[in-house]
């Protein structure tokens, strides 16, 4: 939208150019006309004439001699008169056409500005309703962790009311509930809005709508968004969690959901049962040797026709690098989508595709207008730093085991 505005700025303060010079125009044109010889002329040829014809001492042939010549002049000096008019009247017409073309500029400006300024205060309204639903969220998953650390510190009072020393597991069942409320809190600041990532997820759906391959496994399934389009497409799925906040969160919504480490659940899985795997925003906790175990347990898991999709940030955006990659200080590698590409297939998927997220319009930097060479170098550099700083922010990879 600041683009366009831009554009816009740029086009009316054209309009608005012209216009002032086609008024110029038309008040130098006026000025000449007024002051011009052929008016003062003019008025002496009338009142030659008359004076000729009140001229009594004159002969007849003499008179018309003259009058005759003062009309022919008479003429020639009207007919200049009438074509300055007629040009003046032809650029008091441009006046009107540049006046016109100015306020439909203005108006579409204006129109442009009004919209951003309600765009930006919707905007605002919507990151302020998104922010106290987060808070909302946090504060919910508090009351549940406080309700449950009071019925564990119960019990652990009642073991130290009898003098007796609480075991490492007591205490561990009390601290392990606030680290992974903690990390759920973080999630829900930061991950972003679920209908917002339910919507970026929605085009994974086709890759596992064919029925009787076997179930479709969401290992690291987090708040469960992948888990809820999958219910509400039919199609059979379970999550896998680490987090147990996020597995009660999961469960909350109806959602099939266990807790449990993920490559453990998937080495459980008998092979070639799975009609798919499914796995966002969680390779980048793994370690390599992690990650490259992942890949090969899930080819042997997955039914021939299964696919599997690896959705992770993006390192070849700096923007993704910066503000989303650290920011989570669980994070172990990036991993360049050639590299993730290259361990599908040599574990044995083929037909692997990456898919690349929406780019990041709003924060580009904004090319500079005009068609001169110096402009369009520029804007080849613009581009070339817009591709390095706000590429996708996100990649998924795509493979097949046929």
């Amino acid at each position: 939208m600041k683009r366009t505005i831009e554009k816009l700025s740029q086009q009316r303060k054209e309009k608005q150019d012209a216009f002032a010079k086609e008024l110029e125009g038309l008040k130098k044109q006026s000025q000449e006309l007024s002051s011009s010889d052929n008016t003062i002329r003019l008025q002496h040829l009338l009142s030659r004439m008359q004076e000729i014809v009140s001229t009594k001492d004159i002969s007849p042939d003499t008179v018309g001699q003259q009058v005759s010549h003062a009309l022919t002049e008479f003429q020639k000096t009207l007919d200049k008169n009438i074509a300055q008019t007629q040009d003046l009247f032809l650029s008091f017409a441009s006046l009107i056409e540049a006046n016109i073309a100015l306020m439909d500029a203005k108006d579409k400006e204006w129109d442009a500005l009004g919209s951003n300024h309600v765009g930006m205060i919707f905007k605002s309204m919507e990151w302020r309703v998104d922010k106290l639903a987060v808070v909302y969220e946090d504060v919910n998953l508090l009351i549940k962790k406080f309700l449950l650390l009071k019925e564990q510190l119960d019990r652990l009072l009642g073991v130290l009311e009898e003098k007796n020393l609480p075991t490492q597991k007591q205490v561990q069942e009390i601290l392990e509930p606030l680290k992974d409320w903690h990390y759920a809190a973080f999630e829900n600041r930061h991950r972003g809005n679920e209908e917002e990532v339910k919507k970026q997820q929605s085009r994974f759906l086709p890759y596992f709508q064919e029925k009787g391959k076997g179930e479709i496994l969401d290992l690291g399934c987090g708040r469960g968004e992948f888990l809820e389009l999958c219910r509400d497409n039919g199609i059979e799925t379970q999550g896998i969690d680490l987090n147990e906040q996020m597995v009660e969160i999961c469960r909350d919504k109806g959602l099939d959901c266990q807790k449990g480490d993920i490559l453990e659940s998937l080495a459980e899985r008998p092979d070639k049962t799975l009609g798919g795997i499914f796995s966002s925003q969680v390779i980048e906790h793994l370690t390599p040797a992690q990650l490259k175990k992942l890949i090969e347990l899930a080819y042997f898991k997955l039914a021939p026709g299964g696919h599997i999709v690896l959705e992770t940030i993006n390192p070849a955006s700096v923007f993704a690098l910066v503000q989303i990659y650290f920011l989570d200080l669980t994070h172990q590698k990036p991993i360049h989508p050639q590299t993730l590409k290259f361990l599908l297939e040599s574990s044995g998927f083929e037909d692997v595709e990456i898919k690349y997220s929406h780019p990041l319009e709003q924060e580009q930097l904004q090319t500079l207008p005009g068609a001169d060479e110096t402009a369009s170098i520029l804007n080849r550099n613009i581009d070339n730093l817009n591709r390095l700083l706000y590429a996708p922010p996100n990649y998924s990879a795509i493979g097949l085991k046929k």
